[in-house]
């Protein structure tokens, strides 16, 4: 089957709140990028990513413009051939950014297709291991008020989230530890309580930090440094005296194996609309069953849970707070703290595209 036409789309989304962390401030949108990989018999897969507000029209026109040229008239279930394509293609005005996500939302499509073609999927396809993934509620809540922020911790295990996520990196270290004490108090004991600095401390102020967050139980702290600093993450996970997440802002295989064998991340974290797709999540995810470490994930769930379901060494999936699931037939499904990564062919995403078409950027 060869690919008759790429087709790229680029849209700027509402946020039903506006949310807020540490290095982004307040977010009133998001954008998307999606591409659909139409074979030569009418079949489409379809991929995506998307950033925080800025940086879309990039991604957007990378694939419009060089990568749609270079993948029609491909056969389109050379997965790897074609994402070593890309890659090289854009390899030295790339190796990570624009380029890296670009491949992403391609090599999706190109997955996504091949699965649906095949009747399968996609986490069988993969592989498969256990279609049921632990889960958690990904808060991005840093300037909610504490009313607000156990509100919707309520309103998360109503939804059947047994695991929660809150955000870290107020002004005043006293301010966090006082917004995880009242979290642990609400939660109440064993309950998994992630928190998440975005990247806001230097490495001594995220060992400050980790220390002072040790009596909550806190499951992992996510990204306590900026994602360049190796070493600085190491010595968070040799002193802090907490379990550390980090590898959204990871953009390749060779990044995360430079984390992991330095010792400076507990639970890699790639994102699979960042990191080069399903083929980049997946050899990340090789990676650390080779180290021994479980794989946890970033954003783009109802993809991701396909991944992690086909990953023996799983752990948390992320349930991302971007509000797609108003312009997605099927969300996620939860029930129980799982999410179940469903038999539909392929991913199972079908857009609201006449939705989606009243936000085209």
């Amino acid at each position: 089957m060869s690919i008759a036409r790429v087709q790229t789309d680029h849209y700027r989304i509402a946020l039903p709140v506006t949310l807020s962390d540490s290095t982004h401030g307040q977010m009133t949108h998001f954008e998307l990028i999606t591409v659909r990989v139409h074979d030569e018999d009418g079949a489409q897969g379809v991929g995506y990513t998307y950033t925080v507000g800025c940086n879309g029209a990039a991604i957007h026109a990378t694939v419009a413009r060089d990568f749609a040229p270079l993948l029609e008239g491909q056969r389109a279930d050379l997965i790897e051939a074609l994402w070593q394509k890309l890659w090289w293609a854009s390899h030295y005005g790339g190796r990570g950014g624009a380029a890296a996500m670009s491949i992403a939302a391609a090599d999706i499509a190109l997955w996504d297709l091949k699965a649906r073609k095949l009747g399968a999927p996609l986490w069988t396809l993969l592989g498969g291991h256990d279609a049921r993934v632990p889960c958690y509620a990904g808060g991005i809540d840093l300037h909610f008020e504490l009313d607000k922020l156990l509100a919707q911790t309520d309103d998360n295990l109503k939804k059947g989230f047994r695991a929660i996520k809150m955000k870290v990196g107020r002004p005043k270290l006293s301010e966090d530890v006082a917004r995880v004490k009242a979290m642990r108090e609400h939660l109440g004991a064993d309950f998994p309580l992630m928190v998440d600095a975005n990247m806001r401390w230097t490495p001594d102020d995220a060992v400050r930090a980790a220390r002072a967050m040790r009596a909550f139980d806190v499951y992992w702290l996510e990204e306590p440094t900026i994602p360049d600093d190796v070493e600085g993450h190491a010595r968070v996970v040799r002193e802090g005296g907490l379990p550390v997440a980090t590898g959204e802002n990871l953009h390749t295989l060779y990044e995360f194996k430079q984390m992991i064998a330095a010792g400076a991340v507990t639970f890699p974290e790639p994102d699979v609309t960042v990191c080069g797709g399903v083929t980049g999540f997946m050899k990340v995810a090789r990676l650390a069953e080779a180290f021994n470490l479980p794989v946890t994930s970033h954003g783009a769930h109802d993809i991701t849970v396909h991944l992690l379901a086909a990953a023996p060494n799983r752990s948390y999936l992320e349930a991302h707070g971007f509000g797609l699931d108003r312009y997605i037939a099927h969300p996620l499904e939860i029930a129980d703290g799982l999410a179940v990564a469903p038999d539909r062919p392929g991913h199972g995403i079908e857009f609201d595209w006449a939705g989606l078409e009243r936000c085209r950027a």
